[in-house]
């Protein structure tokens, strides 16, 4: 009888190979509260006396432990047996974690094998060199100190219980572990170019490889042949383009994915591109060349049985199914960096989102912002970069009014540096720092559509808001990226924005009232509404935290898909 393996899926469809291994299921574990792990040679022990479910953070049920109070450390472990075949010579076993909060070292067989700090991002160590006869034993010890205010931390509540806006902690490992066996020359990573003009793909790959070797990618759309190119690797560094034959355009709500096949050598990675434009033009967001209005939603991905982790695939597609049956065309990606498969189905359906990091918790004023932010947002870019459903970058959310204003300049320049292909907002919602961003962008939960429709007549004329905003510039395109928040649950008591409608046509009123100030404001390039689901007290999600539709979605659907003004032919005028 197998064992049931959970999220078993591939966890990086944009590099799959055959060769790999998941590790997902049962664990050992401990509990390390007081951060003794070490020097009680928990790196090196027979056993750990508890049991956990990976990818299942500790906090939540599916984890099989359930405990919601702090823990400052905790310790896994777990024997492996590795295929005959991936210890053939040159062959090397490469071990990812796709994400561990917050400050994680990992032993092979009682040795270390390296360390990564940050909760958010995937990491990988080549445990070659580790390996020994028979089975293999890795450890992992993860520290987390959420109160420290030192760490990215998104929504994870500083007190013992959630409250307000701030949910139920994560700790340790989250997402999905696995081994993967690679030849001796490979590809580590590439960046996807795309050029609609010129039909064609630049392609760059950073290899592990002598010089001289060629990397090669094969294009394909729905089985057809669609180009080849190649290049030679000097210096682990190569790049060339694929010319298209037949060019096929990713769009909102049809992702139509080209396949790639990329080979060096003896390894062979498949991947898949999406062929699209982001640009800013006349106060408009262009994709294509054509303007869109964005009418997203925030999606701040907890789960009541996972917290931060999906119980399966089937949920990560169905949240972004549930936005797209009230009207919406994609998501801002709030206080938290998803996971790659969520994200590849976004790229499938034409689902636009917005990548931002966790930055709440983290104090942007003190100089640990430098080193426990930048370094993994840049491992962020570079492992998110080719997702064609990614429009644009915001690093951060509702920052500080004592900010570092040179360190929030400092990312910007790092962002668009590796990334000067999407769009760019250096701070959602509260401030800005002139000249830095690409769009203002607002948050309003005023639940008045009249005060609220009025607010934004005069910022087609360049009118700074300053009403209750921390700016005293304005710029366009204009961005509504947090608004509406309407509290929606007469059977029980929650947390939301202003004064819940007394009933369900009052409801469907204000959301109508305040969506349609927005669709017929020529200034305004996007909205974002508040939220797709509750998250535990908080009940302003058009869908309970359990995924139950409170209204039916063809009512939003149908408010929100008419024709905005910005989307008009004649544009701003």
């Amino acid at each position: 009888m197998s064992i049931k393996i959970p999220r078993p899926e591939h966890p990086r469809p944009q590099m799959r190979r055959t060769a790999w291994m998941n590790l997902n299921g049962e664990w050992q574990y401990a509990t390390d509260r007081g951060v003794s792990g070490r020097a009680r040679g928990l790196a090196k022990a027979d056993s750990l006396p508890e049991k956990i479910t990976v990818p299942f953070c500790r906090e939540s049920k599916l984890s099989g432990i359930g405990d919601t109070d702090f823990c400052e450390a905790v310790w896994y472990r777990r024997e492996v047996e590795i295929p005959d075949d991936w210890r053939e010579s040159g062959k090397r076993v490469i071990l990812h974690i796709d994400a561990c909060d917050y400050r994680t070292e990992v032993w092979v067989n009682g040795e270390s094998v390296g360390k990564h700090v940050g909760g958010y991002v995937s990491f990988c160590f080549d445990i070659t060199d580790k390996l020994k006869d028979g089975a293999q034993t890795i450890t992992v010890c993860a520290e987390d100190h959420v109160r420290a205010h030192t760490q990215p931390a998104g929504k994870q509540s500083a007190r013992y219980e959630s409250y307000g806006c701030f949910y139920t902690r994560t700790t340790g490992i989250w997402q999905t572990v696995w081994l993967e066996s690679v030849p001796r020359d490979y590809i580590r990573s590439v960046k996807y170019y795309p050029d609609i003009v010129g039909k064609r793909l630049t392609v760059e790959a950073k290899c592990t490889a002598e010089d001289g070797m060629t990397v090669r990618g094969e294009a394909s759309f729905e089985g057809k042949s669609m180009g080849v190119g190649e290049a030679t690797v000097v210096g682990g560094h190569a790049v060339f383009e694929i010319k298209l034959d037949e060019l096929y355009l990713w769009e909102l709500g049809d992702g139509r994915l080209y396949d790639l096949k990329l080979t060096l050598g003896d390894d062979k990675v498949e991947s898949y591109f999406g062929m699209r434009s982001v640009s800013i033009k006349d106060g408009a967001l262009l994709l294509n060349g054509k303007k869109v209005f964005q009418r997203l939603v925030l999606d701040q991905g907890f789960y009541p049985d996972g917290i931060y982790t999906a119980p399966d695939d089937y949920e990560l597609v169905s949240d972004i199914l549930r936005s797209m049956y009230c009207g919406f065309n994609g998501a801002r990606l709030h206080q938290k960096i998803f996971e790659p498969r969520f994200l590849y189905h976004c790229d499938r359906l034409g689902y636009m989102v917005w990548g931002e990091h966790g930055n709440w918790g983290l104090d942007i004023s003190r100089p640990e912002a430098y080193a426990n932010f930048m370094p993994e947002w840049l491992e962020a870019l570079e492992r998110d970069f080719n997702h064609p459903a990614i429009v644009g970058w915001c690093p951060l959310n509702e920052t500080q009014s004592n900010q570092n204003n040179d360190f929030v300049r400092a990312l910007a320049a790092l962002t668009r540096a590796y990334d000067p292909t999407r769009l760019y907002i250096d701070a959602s919602g509260w401030r800005h720092v002139e000249g830095v961003t690409d769009m203002m962008d607002w948050h309003d939960y005023d639940q008045n559509p009249e005060t609220f429709r009025a607010r934004y007549e005069a910022v087609r004329d360049g009118v700074p808001i300053t009403e209750n905003k921390r700016n005293s510039y304005s710029i366009l395109p204009c961005f509504i990226s947090e608004y509406g928040g309407i509290r929606w649950a007469p059977d029980q008591d929650g947390w939301g924005y202003g004064e819940a409608p007394k009933s369900e046509e009052e409801f469907i009123a204000r959301f109508k009232g305040l969506a349609d100030a927005l669709l017929d404001n020529p200034a305004i390039t996007g909205l974002c509404y508040t939220q797709l689901t509750d998250v535990e007290q908080e009940v302003n999600g058009l869908y309970t935290y359990d995924r139950r539709a409170k209204f039916d979605p063809a009512i939003f659907k149908a408010i929100l898909t008419r024709k905005a003004a910005i989307e008009h032919p004649f544009g701003m005028q």
